[in-house]
């Protein structure tokens, strides 16, 4: 039960007539001509930057699905971007996840997947979005080594959700995933090794629509605040933030022996 919680977030592709709708909000936000924006992003970019993996991970499995970890500033902060799956979908619908999915045989690369996968779902242009780093990918129980993509979204950018697989689009703070306002963690065993479920429950202000963000989704939005803002979360956390990338590794692929990481 808890395991099937982990895996929903890669999107199964329903190739069939699509239809758009338009978000409940716009995510455009005002350009950033002034320090404090420039210097938010600039040194986002720069944390970002040294714990980039590359494709040091890529012989691991050739199973591969990407996703794409959608950051923007609005209002001098920080957001991530998110889905929620249409209510259409065969596998976990209505979950909330970043855009992403398995790699098709015309990408070069998960970035590749990543961007492509954005466009099919949210309109997002590859032009649209700067990518900074790779982080640690994440092994789903199938052998699916999932990658996470972490780029900037160009600040006109306004989503324009696929119905056929995106009920709606949302923010959220990225500052919520080290200081959430309701949270509440799950633990369990699998194969002898104790993991964290971090669950975030998000209203937003605009609407009053509230959102569960839980599983590898949650997991990602921890590790990419961890790393951007530099500040310990209010909550128990799995990673060491004094050796980050091997304690990534030892929570999102415990299944292969260091050697052959």
């Amino acid at each position: 039960m808890v395991l099937k919680a982990q895996s929903p977030e890669l999107p199964q592709r329903q190739h069939h007539h699509r239809s758009w709708i338009k978000c409940s909000f716009g995510l455009t936000s005002k350009p950033l001509n002034h320090s404090v924006g420039n210097n938010l992003i600039d040194d986002a970019k720069a944390r970002l930057r040294r714990f980039d993996v590359g494709t040091r991970y890529s012989h691991l499995s050739a199973n591969k699905y990407s996703v794409l970890l959608p950051l923007l500033v609005k209002g001098g902060k920080l957001y991530l971007l998110f889905t929620v799956r249409s209510d259409k979908l065969r596998r976990a619908p209505g979950e909330v996840c970043f855009p992403g999915g398995k790699r098709d045989p015309v990408d070069m690369d998960d970035t590749a997947t990543a961007l492509r996968e954005a466009q099919e779902e949210v309109g997002l242009h590859p032009h649209q979005v700067e990518v900074v780093s790779h982080l640690v990918p994440y092994l789903l129980n199938n052998d699916a080594l999932v990658t996470p993509v972490v780029g900037f979204l160009d600040h006109n950018f306004q989503a324009q959700p696929n119905a056929d697989e995106v009920k709606d689009v949302f923010l959220v703070p990225l500052d919520y995933f080290l200081h959430p306002q309701v949270y509440y963690q799950n633990h369990f065993t699998h194969s002898d090794y104790h993991l964290v479920i971090h669950c975030f429950e998000y209203t937003d202000p605009e609407t009053g629509l509230k959102y569960l963000i839980k599983g590898m989704t949650s997991k990602l939005a921890v590790l990419a605040a961890l790393i951007i803002l530099e500040e310990s979360p209010s909550f128990e956390i799995e990673f060491d933030l004094n050796d980050l990338i091997p304690s990534c590794e030892k929570t999102f692929l415990r299944k292969y022996p260091s050697s052959k990481l």
